[in-house]
């Protein structure tokens, strides 16, 4: 379980259980334990009341029962009983006994001693003593008492017992998810203020958070600024090396064709030079998205990196003779890459369709679920299935008569992956040749910046 909030609320969830259960039953033991002891006191103050009274009249057969009044004594089978044992084994009842007798109890003693039997309505608690009277007489005296309503008591009792702790319980969660949500808000808000510096590239304030919570926001300030820092100079410094291997390049290509203006067969030597531009292209595009990935503020707006692209094809040669299908996006899709990389990918599918197609190239863009997708169809030749995992492959090329190197698709595959993304390949069922999908992560927020009027023309190698 790796949410806080649910590990939390668990905790407390069986907290409240064991000290529920636990409270219960320690309080419904002391309580039994004082209905007990009130019990066994009631029944030694009844106890003693036989005693005076058979102190005072000496013999039972004397109306004793003029002394015990207690209404309980006169009713059969009332559950509360006396009996008193004479010296020669005569024996005194009360009339709740009517033709029973109490049974079970110990033998007699100087001090009281209780005892637990049966009686005519079920278990019974009794107290037995033997008295010796002024007269020198040792009488047995017996009381007795049901443990019906005893029982009965305590059954209540425990029902209270527990629908107070099940209240209390209750209360103990609903009080635990309340401090749990009051104790976990920071960490919430946190999150969101995070997700919003994404937009903003505003820094964290610590002093909006709890004390706990400022330091942790410090370090993920300091934390996001080196890794902006990195992410930056890594790109300068990719930049850097592009320009500098574009100049030395440029020199060799142009000293390649001073050597074919003279008349020397140069046609392998620019190839290769191609080749070796590409290679640069896409060894730079691929680092510049990987140190891309984990940025923040990352979001592109295809609809406008399309328009872009095609006002840059169109007025190409190539594509002069060519229709193109852009189908309205309906609502703007974005992608979670960065907007150079996005073109690179729009400009190397273009190329590569512009120089297959017959007549008609179409460019789609939607969104569906967590992919932003771009679609390039054109009405060319197609790749055959068994050559589509090779196109992506470094310098693979499936008609050697056409001009490029064979690394656009490459460049492409690069860097879709780089973002986490997907390629795939397959036939346009609506034009009937290719048919490429380059699925980038979506990003439902706008872009930080517009990129409209960023220098240069994005790099594109040829397929």
């Amino acid at each position: 379980m790796r949410s806080l909030r649910s590990r939390t609320i668990l905790g407390a969830v069986l907290w409240a259980v064991l000290s529920t259960v636990v409270g219960a039953i320690a309080l419904t033991t002391i309580l039994d334990a004082a209905a007990n002891r009130r019990f066994d006191q009631t029944l030694a103050d009844r106890h003693l009341q036989v005693i005076v009274a058979l102190g005072t009249i000496g013999d039972p057969e004397n109306g004793i029962e003029l002394l015990l009044t207690d209404p309980a004594y006169g009713r059969v089978y009332s559950g509360r009983y006396w009996q008193i044992t004479g010296p020669d084994e005569r024996t005194f009842a009360s009339r709740s006994l009517f033709d029973s007798v109490l049974e079970g109890a110990p033998a007699p003693g100087p001090t009281p001693r209780l005892w637990d039997g049966a009686g005519p309505d079920g278990a019974l608690r009794g107290l037995r003593q033997a008295v010796t009277l002024d007269d020198g007489s040792t009488w047995t005296v017996d009381v007795a008492e049901s443990l019906a309503a005893l029982r009965a008591d305590q059954a209540q009792l425990r029902r209270s017992v527990v629908v107070a702790f099940g209240l209390v319980g209750a209360l103990g969660v609903a009080g635990a998810l309340l401090l749990t949500t009051a104790i976990l808000q920071p960490l919430g808000r946190l999150g969101r203020d995070l997700a919003r510096r994404s937009d903003s590239g505003a820094a964290l304030v610590p002093d909006n958070y709890p004390d706990e919570i400022g330091p942790l926001v410090t370090e993920i300030n300091d934390l996001l600024l080196r890794n902006q820092s990195v992410v930056d100079r890594a790109r300068r410094q990719s930049s850097d090396l592009a320009h500098a291997l574009k100049t030395p390049s440029a020199a060799l290509r142009n000293e390649i064709e001073s050597l074919g203006a003279q008349g020397h067969a140069v046609d392998p030597a620019l190839e290769a030079m191609g080749r070796i531009d590409a290679q640069i292209s896409r060894s730079l595009a691929r680092f510049r998205a990987e140190s891309s990935r984990g940025t923040v503020r990352l979001s592109t707006d295809l609809g406008h990196a399309r328009d872009r692209l095609m006002r840059l094809f169109r007025t190409m040669p190539d594509a002069r003779a060519l229709q193109f299908d852009l189908p309205p996006c309906g609502t703007a899709v974005f992608a979670a890459a960065d907007a150079q990389d996005v073109e690179e990918i729009l400009g190397n599918l273009l190329e590569n369709a512009v120089k297959w197609a017959s007549g008609t190239i179409r460019v789609s863009l939607s969104a569906e679920g967590a992919e932003a997708r771009i679609e390039v169809e054109d009405d060319g030749p197609g790749i055959p299935a068994a050559d589509r995992a090779k196109v992506i492959d470094s310098g693979f090329r499936l008609d050697t008569a056409k001009p490029g190197t064979g690394l656009g698709l490459a460049i492409v595959s690069d860097l879709v992956h780089a973002y986490g993304g997907r390629l795939v390949l397959d036939r346009s069922d609506r034009l009937g040749g290719l048919h490429v999908l380059a699925a980038l992560p979506r990003s439902e927020r706008l872009p930080a910046a517009s990129t409209e009027g960023a220098p240069g023309r994005p790099a594109v190698g040829a397929a």
